[in-house]
């Protein structure tokens, strides 16, 4: 049966041209990986998380997280901090750049990002949230959005509450990862509560949690209502989702999963590209992780992950992907 799929979501002047979305990642959502993204039909990206304090501070490793492609747009630039001066100061003075829309990261679960307040630490201080959104939203023209969890713990499931507050700041669209901050990744994704957000504010409502397969992506579109699928996870080691995903809402088909000749095509095109922008050290290297996540779940995929941790040069790596793939 076909899907009655919304071909464009709109989210403040920016009109995507689908509702399947690349979740941001931290370490794997960088560029090239964005790229590959992009060419299998996913309509908005995110930046991996960047600090806002560190954009003050000019920290060097900064610049390197905020690229983006010629080919890539629309990407949003994912931001996080807790000063609601510093936030909106550094978003205003970075908003020229190659960015459509600046987020806000309100659910990272990572220890030293909440500890220092930030991350899915804001969900436990919603005056601080309307204080940071408001300063945001005076200060820069691009459309904000924000990417949040369904709350801190069981005790402050507070995600329509703050989804409200971002609505009322003049937000433009919400994210919702169905998990608290104290689940991390554990569990199953709560999807009520996104449904719950959908029927409590106007703004666009993004599903984000346990998007594995394309009928994931469509019990989410039917449980919940929200107008948009975030895949995180579930795209790595598997850029085919977003155009097996699209391909599913479309016609109703399932297609199939890509042949060995196609993963090692992408696997190379991958490593290409890493190469291109990190140079041969840092990119063989970032080939690693994702060398696994492409081949998790094949035969001797656990030998082959020993092989990569091995291999130092473009040379080599195209060797053993050629050899054993």
């Amino acid at each position: 049966m076909r899907f009655a799929l919304n071909h464009k979501l709109v989210i403040g002047n920016v009109v995507l041209e689908n509702p399947v979305i690349l979740g941001p990642m931290a370490g794997v959502t960088d560029l090239p990986f964005r790229q590959i993204c992009k060419e299998h039909g996913c309509s908005l990206m995110y930046t991996e998380m960047v600090s806002a304090k560190a954009i003050l501070y000019k920290n060097r490793n900064t610049g390197p997280l905020m690229e983006v492609g010629e080919q890539e747009g629309p990407v949003a630039l994912q931001l996080f901090g807790s000063d609601p001066e510093i936030v909106s100061v550094m978003a205003a003075q970075v908003e020229h750049g190659p960015y459509a829309l600046i987020d806000i990261n309100m659910g990272c679960p990572v220890p030293k990002v909440v500890n220092n307040g930030e991350g899915s630490a804001l969900m436990k201080d919603p005056k601080l949230v309307e204080k940071l959104l408001t300063a945001l939203v005076k200060r820069v023209k691009k459309p904000i959005t924000i990417k949040i969890r369904r709350g801190f713990d069981e005790a402050h499931t507070n995600a329509v509450e703050i989804s409200k507050i971002a609505e009322s700041c003049g937000v433009s669209a919400v994210a919702i990862h169905g998990r608290t901050r104290e689940q991390f990744y554990s569990g199953k994704a709560d999807w009520d509560v996104i449904r719950q957000v959908k029927e409590a504010v106007t703004i666009p409502v993004i599903g984000n949690g346990d998007i594995f397969t394309p009928e994931d992506a469509r019990l989410m579109m039917e449980q919940t209502g929200c107008d948009g699928v975030m895949i995180a996870r579930g795209a790595k080691g598997n850029p085919w989702i977003f155009s097996r995903t699209l391909h599913y809402l479309k016609t109703g088909e399932i297609l199939p999963i890509q042949g060995r000749e196609e993963l090692k095509e992408t696997i190379l095109r991958h490593g290409r590209l890493q190469v291109q922008h990190k140079g041969e050290y840092s990119g063989i290297r970032e080939m690693r992780k994702h060398l696994a996540w492409y081949t998790a779940g094949l035969p001797h995929s656990s030998a082959l992950r020993n092989e990569v941790n091995q291999v130092e040069t473009w040379e080599e790596f195209q060797r053993m992907v050629n050899e054993r793939l």
